[in-house]
């Protein structure tokens, strides 16, 4: 209770958060939510007056600020999105205001269009070959506040439907974002007449936009050096590539390169130095800080760290005002309390939830820490040599400036330097000392403290950020300065300065990158979640307490290690073959769980690339297939199979080998030499595979069908797919790849096309693929479908979709169903989507058709929420 006495706003804070949530389980309505905070404030109120126990009136109180947080939820609950009525192939006329001017990448423009207010569309437009990006020849820029009327293809998000995907639709939802709009290549927006928009945030925009402007010129021709600094400085990830940032998310420090707290707080430092050198008074400093924080807040795009920090600091600027002191942990009481009322959805946003927590665990754990370790003895290093000083500093802190003394006297009698000048070198050393020491309990406390989000969010809890922060913190402290000097300046010289110091620090991540372990960590349990939290949370009350500290610490260390090491075993069904299509959009990703608990991997999706070749943000691998398997606690996988080299199917497996770690990858024809050279890196057993009498694994019988062991290709093709049989009893699934209709009719002509099951429709249900009399020899009674939504390819096609049909086939697609999963026992097979609100339809044996009696009915997929590192899509 020490802590809360002298914090009293938070425990305010908890009774608001618990609203939030409450408020998000039961959907509580607007009324619903005020009558009981009316209530229980006026029994508050009542029991004060009255002079009831103060128990009583406490207890009231806390009902009143929980339902505040219910209330707040409801307010702010979004409604229904608005509509448009398109189709995803219909080219439309859309006009509106230009609310995000246009940002250029290396292959396409973007800006955001306000079509009404509240409803905003994110435009892209390609560019043709023969555009180039360079001072001379720059495509059509939008500017805030323009009227513009476009013709594009309008298209709603859409999440990659598994467990532990992000929720990107809510993400865009978040900025009003509903759409996303395709113009054609080569065409430009027409500009209407007249102007829209507020005349403060064009202002700000065209600051915004000078200052990106200025870095593409300080940092001509250095493509990384521009990106890099624009992301850190403005906010601007257009030109940020993911491999420029992983080892930095590797090694805990990606913090340091997006827009946050620091940023804030060092610039604020800053300008409040040199404010104070030109004698100006400390309130009217503090006034002009406060206002220019606001000011980088709204140019870096009002990212949501940003506004927290330039909130705190004019809370802080508050509390000068009135000549109180400013307590760390009530200030950030009141900054989330404020913040949480404002806008209830940050609560589950990532980049909320880690800004407020480092800054927690700094406050709550770090500093007592440091004030009963380091702080004491390096408050007596002040003027070490003045002995007038020693009778007014603590008596710790004076016996140690004391023996210092004694060091240095003897260290002048076997040198020659003065005591004096040996005092002021012990000093600077063990000021040396204790800042090592310092920083590494902070970043300590700060590992320990995000150890939850890390895990939940980047599933990856790092090592070497311990030493690896102390480096690159300060550096890109000093990067945030020394490059606005340069942009403000246009000076080469200084914005030399600051592109060393990034390359500086991109070199230290890269070094710690190849020290840590490939160590990743699956969801947490919920039980293991809340025992940290509550561990934590007494932790940082009983900090101060001699006796329980240290019972609560040995808490908090024994969970942080369970969330490390999660010794329990994955949620896999004993004695039960599965199949599941994981959404990976226009692409493959199966996971198939044989009966004797062995796992494999069949491909792991991928974005296909035309024409110039552009590398997406987005790996499938990664970003989309890993979060679902760490979301079932699988963290190693036995088979690794690529059943052919095009994009749609390998473009994820190299992350997916990374992050698994299979004993064997299987390949088919053509195999990418870029994955075979990282498998022999990784000491992966490399298995070519091609047609072959069965094989028994894993409690199962494999059939390798395809490709034919005289099959020979120049150029990889769809018929490179390894496809494969398992058979389970009397049950059996066929997996196709891409396999199109010749090699299915050369399957055909040896007479391997029997019966199964189930079927992995072969290539997304092109009309290349699945020919009747290939259905007809394999007759499956569930199909499974993996295809993009509205992807621009058609599929599946019409004509192979009839023909399921035709032939009674239940049809499942990734698409339309989201994640797909087929079970069976050897007998009975089950299948459930992650689209059907927890329905499972068990399908019987002889027939394949429902089973009425027999069937059993299970819960599916439930609701899952994704999340991204700070509140951001992986690409």
């Amino acid at each position: 209770m020490y802590r809360f006495m002298r914090d009293p706003l938070i425990l305010p804070l908890f009774a608001v958060v618990a609203g939030v949530l409450a408020g998000g389980w039961l959907h509580f309505s607007v009324s619903e939510s005020a009558w009981p905070l009316l209530s229980f404030l006026a029994l508050s109120i009542a029991a004060g007056a009255l002079g009831c126990a103060g128990w009583l009136r406490r207890a009231c109180l806390a009902l009143a600020l929980l339902f505040v947080g219910v209330f707040a939820e409801a307010w702010h609950r979004p409604g229904p999105p608005p509509e448009i009525d398109a189709g995803s192939r219909e080219y439309l006329l859309l006009d509106g205001c230009v609310v995000e001017p246009s940002v250029f990448s290396e292959d396409r423009e973007q800006f955001t269009l306000e079509l009404d207010p509240g409803a905003r569309a994110r435009v892209s437009l390609a560019f043709t070959d023969d555009q180039a990006l360079s001072k001379d020849q720059i495509p059509q820029r939008l500017a805030y506040g323009q009227k513009v009327e476009i013709e594009a293809r309008v298209r709603r998000p859409h999440n990659y439907n598994n467990p532990g995907s992000f929720d990107y639709t809510t993400y865009l939802a978040r900025q009003n974002i509903f759409w996303t709009a395709s113009m054609t290549r080569g065409t430009e927006a027409r500009v209407l007449p007249g102007r829209c928009g507020s005349r403060l945030m064009g202002l700000v925009f065209a600051l915004r936009t000078a200052a990106l402007d200025r870095m593409e010129r300080l940092y001509a021709g250095d493509g990384y050096t521009i990106g890099m600094m624009q992301a850190v400085l403005i906010g601007e990830n257009s030109k940020l590539e993911k491999i420029w940032t992983e080892n930095f998310r590797r090694t805990g420090t990606f913090h340091t390169l997006v827009i946050s707290g620091m940023h804030v707080t060092v610039l604020a430092g800053v300008l409040l130095f040199m404010l104070r050198l030109c004698a100006l008074g400390e309130m009217q400093a503090l006034a002009v800080t406060a206002a220019a924080t606001w000011l980088y807040a709204m140019v870096s795009g009002l990212s949501a760290p940003a506004v927290r920090a330039a909130g705190g600091f004019t809370l802080y600027l508050a509390v000068r005002f009135f000549y109180r002191r400013g307590r760390v942990m009530n200030l950030l009481a009141a900054v989330a309390l404020a913040y949480i009322l404002w806008d209830p959805g940050q609560l589950l946003d990532a980049s909320f939830q880690l800004s407020f927590l480092s800054v927690a665990a700094l406050g709550a754990l770090a500093a007592p820490l440091l004030e009963a370790t380091s702080a004491l003895p390096a408050r007596g290093l002040r003027s070490i040599a003045d002995i007038d000083q020693d009778p007014h500093i603590e008596p710790k802190a004076a016996q140690f400036r004391v023996e210092l003394r004694l060091a240095a006297e003897t260290l002048h009698y076997w040198l020659w330097l003065p005591v004096r000048a040996w005092s002021e070198i012990l000093a600077l050393a063990a000021r040396l000392v204790f800042f090592v020491f310092d920083m590494a309990v902070i970043s300590t406390v700060i590992q320990i403290g995000l150890a939850l989000p890390m895990a939940e969010y980047f599933h990856r809890v790092s090592f070497t950020g311990l030493t690896a922060n102390l480096v690159i913190v300060p550096l890109m402290a000093a990067v945030v300065p020394v490059g606005f000097l340069a942009i403000f300046s246009g000076w080469h010289w200084v914005a030399a300065i600051a592109g060393w110091m990034l390359h500086v620090s991109a070199r230290v991540a890269d070094w710690h990158a190849n020290l840590e372990p490939a160590w990743r960590i699956p969801d947490p349990p919920l039980w293991l979640a809340l025992g940290f939290v509550a561990a934590l949370i007494a932790l940082a009350a009983l900090i101060h307490d001699r006796v329980w500290r240290w019972p609560a610490g040995a808490a908090v260390l024994a969970l942080f290690t369970l969330l490390l090491w999660q010794p329990w075993p994955a949620a896999v069904e004993p004695h039960t073959l599965e199949l599941t299509a994981v959404d990976v959009g226009q692409g493959d990703s199966l996971l198939v769980i044989f009966p004797e608990g062995q796992r494999m991997v069949v491909d792991a999706g991928g974005i296909l690339q035309f024409g110039r070749q552009h590398k997406s943000n987005l790996d499938t691998g990664e970003d989309v297939v890993s979060p679902y398997l760490w979301s079932r606690d699988i963290r190693r996988i036995d088979i690794l199979v690529m059943t052919h080299s095009h994009q749609d199917h390998a473009g994820g497996i190299a992350a997916i080998m990374n992050n698994f770690r299979p004993r064997e990858f299987w390949v088919g024809a053509n195999p990418a030499p870029a994955l075979l050279e990282q498998a022999a890196r990784l000491h992966i057993r490399v298995v070519p595979m091609r047609a072959a009498p069965p094989f028994t694994f894993s409690g199962t019988q494999v059939e390798v069908l395809s490709p034919p062991t005289d099959y020979d290709a120049p150029a990889v093709g769809n018929n490179d797919s390894l496809a494969f049989r398992i058979v389970y009893g009397a049950r059996s699934f066929l997996l196709t790849g891409d396999m199109e209709s010749p090699m299915e009719q050369r399957i055909l002509l040896d007479g391997r096309a029997g019966h199964s099951d189930v079927l992995k429709v072969g290539h997304h249900g092109s009309k290349t693929s699945t020919t009747e009399s290939f259905l007809g020899a394999v007759n499956p009674s569930i199909a499974i479908i993996s295809a993009g939504f509205e992807n621009s390819f058609g599929h599946p096609h019409r004509d192979v979709v009839g023909r399921l049909r035709s032939n009674h086939t239940a049809i499942l697609r990734t698409d339309l169903d989201g994640l797909v999963t087929a079970r069976t026992d050897g007998r009975r097979i089950w299948f459930d989507t992650m689209a059907w609100s927890g329905a499972t339809g068990a399908w019987s044996g002889a027939t394949g058709a429902l089973s009425g009696a027999g069937g059993a009915w299970f819960g599916a997929a439930g609701v899952w929420f994704g999340h991204s590192p700070l509140g951001q899509p992986p690409w």
